[in-house]
């Protein structure tokens, strides 16, 4: 471990999670710091090519969310300037990136998922978005949940109780990208369930339970501090924690991720546990979910980031 000195850490980009990466960035930065590993941050941007050329880290630590950082870009772009990287591999990061692929594959190895449809807004366009609206309602009833097919921090994620809301839901939608996912709203307990390989084999965390104060995990209530109280491990009973634990392993292993992530379920009021998304590179703030699980977990925050570092390295010192 001793042999690892120096890590860049990638954050910021150009999606509109940006604050939300600077934030988890440092955090990961300062966490290795406290460990005397020597970890620089940068962004993705015209300068980085040639900083990865003229001076390369032993390992790069990617904590870049949305479109470059989670749709497999930036790992494409570390795998041909020959750096180690921290994460899972350029297609597995496009596959869970879209959010109906990653669920129509867990639902293959039997992960229950909401029931749903994916549409452009082409097709909104084309065929007129009162009668295309009408067909969802028919098709999948009301309450719904719509939210753009790529993207994190609930940007363009929107509830609707009535036809009018879903048709404001859509708008809001396609504002953040051309083609939406609209699944029935499932009502119950939202949890997150993080996903740890330290070189051993993946392994659970303790499940997160999110209980945001006005009902609505929002950007405000995911990152402003005191908006949302988590429970973890979360109340659930014994076999629930179990599906929940076993839904992310699951997501984790058959999306062919690597090193750590993070799945979105929901938990309705019978015990049923439903698979929502996944993330490859889940936030890291103070008020994330994932570092939050690694404490309940009991493991220290700065060494899981220290290791995973470190893993990656190994791995690319083997190639």
């Amino acid at each position: 471990m001793a042999d690892l000195e120096r890590v860049l850490v990638l954050a910021g980009g150009m999606s509109p999670e940006h604050e939300v990466s600077v934030r988890s960035g440092r955090r990961v930065a300062e966490s290795l710091r406290r460990l005397g590993v020597e970890a620089h941050s940068a962004d993705i941007d015209a300068a980085l090519l040639e900083r990865l050329r003229r001076d390369p880290p032993q390992v790069v630590f990617p904590v870049l969310h949305g479109a470059s950082g989670e749709d497999g870009a930036t790992a494409e772009i570390l795998e041909l300037s020959g750096v180690p990287y921290v994460g899972a591999p350029p297609a597995a990061c496009r596959i869970a990136f879209a959010k109906p692929t990653a669920k129509a594959l867990v639902a293959q190895h039997g992960v229950p998922v909401p029931r749903g449809v994916a549409l452009p807004k082409s097709a909104f366009h084309d065929l007129g978005a009162p009668a295309l609206l009408e067909r969802v309602v028919d098709r999948l009833g009301l309450p719904l949940f719509v939210k753009p097919e790529q993207g994190g921090s609930a940007f363009g994620a929107t509830s609707a109780d009535s036809p009018e809301e879903l048709s404001a839901a859509m708008v809001s939608c396609f504002a953040y990208g051309d083609k939406a996912v609209i699944e029935e709203r499932i009502e119950g307990t939202e949890i997150a369930v993080g996903v740890l390989d330290l070189g051993e084999g993946p392994f659970d965390l303790p499940p997160v339970e999110i209980v945001p104060d006005g009902g609505v995990y929002d950007y405000a209530a995911r990152y402003t501090p005191g908006r949302t109280e988590f429970f973890s491990p979360a109340r659930l009973s014994e076999a629930a924690a179990r599906a929940a634990a076993d839904a992310a392993l699951t997501a984790h292993r058959v999306l062919g991720l690597r090193d750590y992530s993070r799945t979105d379920l929901i938990v309705d009021s019978a015990g049923r546990v439903r698979f929502l998304e996944v993330n490859v590179a889940p936030g890291l703030t103070e008020t994330s979910t994932f570092p939050l699980a690694v404490e309940a977990a009991e493991l220290d925050f700065a060494r899981v980031c220290r290791d995973l570092a470190f893993n990656a390295w190994n791995r690319g010192r083997a190639d």
